[in-house]
């Protein structure tokens, strides 16, 4: 499955992205977990001040055929949840990489985004998928 993965932010295998962004990190999932999620029905992000674990689930997405878990990029806080998502699916199936963002994190230093994929990388893990 072909990616069009921005090459300004990290990927997971699991198909997040993760953006530096004015030091924090912006989180969201790839145009390929659309595609394979497809008619995206439900979202459930984590309020501001919960705390979220690099590797750990933080949240869920959900659409007619199947549930699957977010996972954090990074340890640290949610500072910002785009809680606009969850009445407007259409922008995350859309645009993932900007309108579609999830959440923010203000990393607690402890974890950094270099263990995870750059652009190509995740393009060619995609590709397989």
């Amino acid at each position: 499955m072909a990616s069009s993965a921005p090459s300004d932010r990290k990927y997971l295998a699991s198909h997040e992205w993760a953006k530096d962004q004015d030091g924090e990190i912006v989180v969201g999932i790839t145009d390929v977990a659309v595609e394979l999620l497809s008619d995206l029905v439900y979202i459930d992000l984590p309020p501001v001040g919960k705390k979220v674990t690099q590797g750990e689930v933080f949240g869920e997405i959900e659409s007619v055929k199947a549930v699957s878990d977010l996972v954090a990029p990074v340890n640290g806080e949610v500072t910002a949840s785009n809680e606009d998502l969850a009445d407007h699916l259409d922008d995350l199936a859309q645009d993932p990489f900007d309108k579609g963002w999830m959440i923010r994190i203000k990393s607690d230093g402890e974890a950094s985004l270099d263990a995870l994929m750059d652009a190509a990388a995740y393009v060619k893990h995609a590709a397989v998928e």
